[in-house]
């Protein structure tokens, strides 16, 4: 870094360099505590002690932890076995909801199938009775024709008779 700022502009190479002199400066400082904090054997000594008094301290209070401790593993164990229950529930719920949708989606199915069956009847029923309509028209039409032919034929049987009889 030194390099590099001296080989800038003259406007910023003085603030850089007055910059790492202060970082070089404060390193010194911090490499310096980090000698006499791990020299002193007075620091041992204190942790020694501490470290002792702790021990001392945790064999009274570690029945009682003991006590706390495994009533709270109980009590996590327990609820373990609930969550546990509560999943297998859980995917019973989720098999048989999947069973129900697939069930729903074969009834729609069929539902589908019977209604596109159902518009099939109804437009070959429609064309029945147009055809059914068209037939009736014609056998009445064809009867008053007939009528009127069977009518023509006595009418002609009758005046051919009436001409035989007067003449």
């Amino acid at each position: 870094m030194d390099l590099e700022a001296r080989s800038l502009q003259p406007s910023t190479k003085a603030t850089l360099l007055a910059k790492l002199r202060d970082y070089k400066h404060y390193l010194n400082n911090l490499k310096t505590d980090v000698k006499r904090i791990t020299s002193t054997d007075t620091n041992q000594a204190a942790q020694d002690e501490l470290l002792e008094s702790g021990i001392n301290e945790t064999t009274t209070v570690s029945a009682d932890q003991k006590g706390r401790l495994l009533m709270s593993t109980e009590r996590l164990n327990q609820s373990t076995e609930r969550i546990k229950e509560s999943r297998r529930t859980m995917l019973e719920t989720e098999e048989l909801g999947v069973s129900i949708l697939q069930d729903l989606h074969q009834q729609r199915q069929s539902l589908l199938h019977a209604h596109s069956t159902l518009h099939a009847v109804d437009d070959n029923i429609s064309k029945s009775k147009k055809i059914l309509t068209t037939i009736s028209r014609r056998i009445n039409k064809n009867k008053l024709i007939l009528s009127l032919i069977i009518g023509a034929l006595i009418l002609a049987i009758l005046i051919i008779l009436y001409i035989k009889l007067t003449g």
